[in-house]
């Protein structure tokens, strides 16, 4: 990597103090107002480049009595601006992330030897070290960006937004986002779901995984109509009708008052056990749950107990020969009292149950195998975006998303078990995108859900989550510490922000930032899946947007492009 030669002019302040456990100070050379908290900062110290993040502004003086003294009321202009520039003073906390060995100046007589033990350009590495005191520093430059984050015109990388000072494209490779669990956050109103928009856009025309999107308030798939102005927004099944399917929950759903590619309905042998057991908190069951569920598969069978107790009588009684009132042989309490299961648990079971006897997408007989036409899809490369209609209680979406997921679970181990064994095609990697996570992966349900043990253990085969929520803090820990990359807007809640910086490094100076975003339009870059932390402005979910995403005229990457190829980057 060739080294730059920056006019004095592009240095911002030099290095005076820090350690490299927190953050360093520079002093600023330049008016506070030119730098804002989030800015990207190289620092140029011998042979090392250092990059790191603003995260504080700190006003100093050399003594306290010239900060306290109005001396431009008392003194001539020019003498009270020459009195403040020798007294007064600004410093910056920048947050080390990484460093580059540079190399001397190529003009240097050190040059030739230098680059003879370094054949290769040096890598770009984890800060270990710190620069020199009266180092230079300056606000990153297009070129910075580009080593950092990669070249907008390389493939697999994807523009989610722009530096806030200069405007320089910030990239996400999508190959390596897709390999770990990744979430969304941010309060209620932050653009959550039109961020969601945009990275599920650029996976689905990068053609990097198959997406299984859970839409609970069917915003994604066809047009909606944004909240807050008004205006149109673009559904991702107008831009792509040949990539995406939009899948409706019951047999006569419409979305949008539009008819979905096919419907969904589950069948009641699909049903199991754990199922049931996952909705402990929402149903209130019992704690005799789980011996009940026992008993009757082990009486009906798992294919067969959920229809056959539902069919069973609650209450019935008939009266013998002999005058005695007793439970009708088709009752809960005439099967339980034969399977040996106490009566009024029975009983409560088969009462609460009843909100899932009503639900009209769970049929004996399902007109179609909804179910396998789903994961067909995904497996053959397409993206299904499932729209719950008129279902939008959490008892429908706690029910559907798990039960689902669980299938897909087991056919990815089984394909994946099957292609490390015998050869073939590898499978093709799955995103299962969720909003509402913090009702699926809380503490008391993480547990019992397959959304968990994919966080934790599924990215081996093939398979990884992109959580969407505006409650951190109440995800599992476990899970959230299996997070890649975690892009965040605005979060008012403390809890909330601690929740999202668990576990990274610079968490104590990233807080402020994280707390002081703007409410719409940026965000904080976190995580594995980015090389260092990272405040954006993130992209309009425009027409702009999509005539950069499809091809259609000159876009501003390309743009970008041109300009990183001429600085020799």
């Amino acid at each position: 990597m060739a080294q730059s030669n920056h006019d004095q002019t592009a240095y911002i302040g030099y290095v005076v103090g820090g350690n490299l456990k927190d953050t360093l100070s520079v002093r600023l050379t330049v008016p506070p107002q030119q730098i804002q908290e989030g800015g990207f900062v190289v620092i140029e110290s011998d042979d090392w480049q250092f990059y790191g993040l603003v995260t504080d502004l700190q006003l100093g003086a050399t003594d306290a009595r010239f900060a306290d003294e109005q001396s431009e009321n008392r003194l001539p202009a020019g003498l009270a601006k020459l009195l403040h520039g020798q007294t007064l003073f600004t410093n910056l906390q920048v947050l080390p992330a990484l460093m580059l060995e540079r190399g001397p100046n190529p003009h240097s007589l050190r040059y030739p030897a230098w680059r003879a033990a370094h054949p290769e350009d040096p890598t770009i590495r984890p800060v270990k070290t710190i620069p020199s005191h009266h180092a230079p520093a300056r606000l990153a430059e297009a070129g910075d960006v580009a080593a950092i984050f990669g070249k907008p015109d390389e493939e697999g990388n994807f523009i989610i937004g722009t530096t806030r000072e200069q405007n320089h494209p910030i990239c996400i490779n999508l190959k390596k986002f897709i390999q770990r669990s990744s979430g969304i956050f941010g309060a209620t109103g932050t653009g959550k779901s039109f961020l969601t928009r945009i990275i599920l856009a650029g996976l689905i025309q990068a053609d990097q995984a198959s997406i299984l999107l859970f839409d609970m308030h069917n915003e994604y798939g066809f047009d909606d109509t944004a909240s807050d102005t008004n205006e149109k927004v673009t559904g991702l099944w107008t831009k792509f009708r040949a990539k995406v399917r939009v899948v409706g929950l019951g047999r006569a759903t419409m979305i949008r008052n539009k008819q979905p590619d096919f419907n969904l309905e589950l069948a009641e042998s699909d049903i199991m056990p754990e199922d049931i057991e996952m909705l402990t908190q929402e149903l209130n069951l019992r704690e005799t749950t789980p011996a009940t569920l026992e008993a009757l598969v082990h009486s009906f069978g798992r294919d067969h107990w959920f229809h056959r107790f539902m069919n069973l009588r609650h209450g019935a009684v008939i009266e013998t020969a002999d005058g005695k009132v007793v439970p009708a042989p088709d009752s809960v309490a005439a099967w339980a009292a034969s399977s040996g299961v106490n009566i009024a648990a029975a009983e409560g079971l088969h009462s609460k149950l009843s909100r899932l006897y009503n639900r009209s997408y769970i049929v004996e007989r399902p007109a179609a195998d909804g179910l396998g036409a789903i994961i067909q899809s995904l497996e053959n490369g397409q993206h299904v975006i499932l729209s719950f209609g008129q279902f939008e209680s959490d008892l429908d979406y706690l029910l559907v998303t798990n039960l689902l997921t669980r299938r897909i679970r087991a056919k990815w181990e089984e394909r994946t078990n099957r292609y490390r064994s015998e050869g073939g095609n590898e499978p093709r990697p799955l995103v299962i995108a969720i909003e509402e996570a913090h009702k699926l992966l809380n503490r008391e349900m993480a547990a019992q859900t397959a959304f968990s043990a994919i966080a934790r253990e599924m990215r081996k085969y093939f398979v990884t989550l992109l959580i969407i929520d505006q409650r951190p803090s109440q995800i599992y820990d476990e899970v959230m510490s299996q997070l890649g990359t975690r892009i965040s807007g605005w979060l008012g809640d403390d809890a909330d922000i601690q929740a999202v910086l668990a576990g990274l490094a610079g968490k104590d100076a990233l807080r402020g930032m994280l707390a002081r975003l703007q409410p719409k339009e940026e965000v904080l870059l976190l995580g594995w899946g980015v090389p260092m932390p990272i405040l954006v402005r993130s992209r309009r979910y425009d027409q702009a947007f999509w005539d950069e995403l499809l091809g259609k005229g000159n876009s501003k990457s390309r743009n970008e492009g041109d300009i990183l190829k001429e600085l020799g980057f």
